[in-house]
């Protein structure tokens, strides 16, 4: 009986030895599994770096002709812009992963100018129209100094000149601008800056998230108003009152979040014409 009790307290003995065993080998699965699965996460969030360009000078930019959602073509000096672009990405050796631009064709143009002469013609370019510029309403093609000028006049200013001298000295912001612009279309097609900065943000997010698991570069070609207006509550920075064609904001997004890291940069421009 003694041999029998000892035998059995040895078995419960070596039985716990195997389930406090088993245990430690499940809490050190757990706990790998758990590594992965935090690893997994912080390999998913790759950062993926924005270069939001302006398209190159079109026919409406050179004649002072609104151009929202209307369109021209590039001049000659706009091409040239375009091209100086894409030697100076060369230069620089960035790749891009994607491009996108808006379904208006000197964006589009732009972008493939940009692609061709930076090396990377074979890079899948993207329409997206939520890109678009701002539009003006029955303003389309209109001369500037028509359409700022009755903007002008609804908030006060006596003349044209006034007002882009008001507007030049920052005593009047582009929201305010379009509002007044808004409310003086007859058409309802005019968009304010809230409008056109939700479509830019929402379709920038939606890139965003597409490639953040691969990360990588994306040329991203838009509009000068509606550029700005995309930025206007993602820096603390003081934004320039317009955007030369084909300058470049760099935007970094990372963690869900994005930086804007550069406004209007021409540099990139520069190294081309180099």
């Amino acid at each position: 009986m003694k041999i029998a009790k000892k035998c059995l307290k040895g078995f419960v003995l070596l039985s716990a030895v195997f389930v406090l065993g088993a245990c430690g080998n499940n809490g050190g699965n757990q706990q790998s599994d758990s590594q992965s699965s935090s690893s997994a996460e912080v390999a998913k969030e790759k950062p993926v770096v924005f270069y939001v360009t302006r398209h190159g000078k079109t026919m409406f930019n050179t004649v002072t002709r609104a151009q929202g959602w209307a369109d021209t073509p590039l001049t000659n000096a706009g091409v040239e812009v375009a091209e100086a672009l894409g030697k100076g990405i060369k230069k620089e050796n960035i790749e891009f992963t994607a491009a996108y631009s808006s379904d208006l064709g000197r964006a589009r143009e732009t972008a493939e100018l940009v692609l061709d002469n930076s090396g990377q013609k074979k890079v899948p370019l993207t329409e997206d129209k939520r890109l678009r510029e701002f539009c003006f309403g029955i303003y389309e093609g209109d001369t500037d100094e028509n359409m700022w000028g009755a903007v002008g006049k609804k908030m006060g200013y006596n003349s044209y000149e006034d007002f882009m001298k008001a507007f030049a000295d920052r005593k009047v912001n582009m929201a305010d601008a379009v509002k007044n612009l808004k409310s003086l279309d007859t058409t309802g097609l005019a968009e304010d800056q809230p409008t056109v900065k939700k479509r830019m943000q929402t379709a920038l997010k939606e890139i965003a998230k597409k490639t953040e698991a691969d990360g990588g570069n994306v040329l991203l070609v838009a509009h000068g108003m509606s550029i700005l207006a995309m930025v206007s509550d993602l820096t603390d920075d003081e934004l320039p009152i317009q955007l030369e064609n084909a300058s470049v904001t760099k935007i970094v997004y990372e963690n869900n979040q994005f930086k804007v890291e550069s406004v209007g940069d021409m540099s990139y421009v520069e190294a081309g014409e180099k």
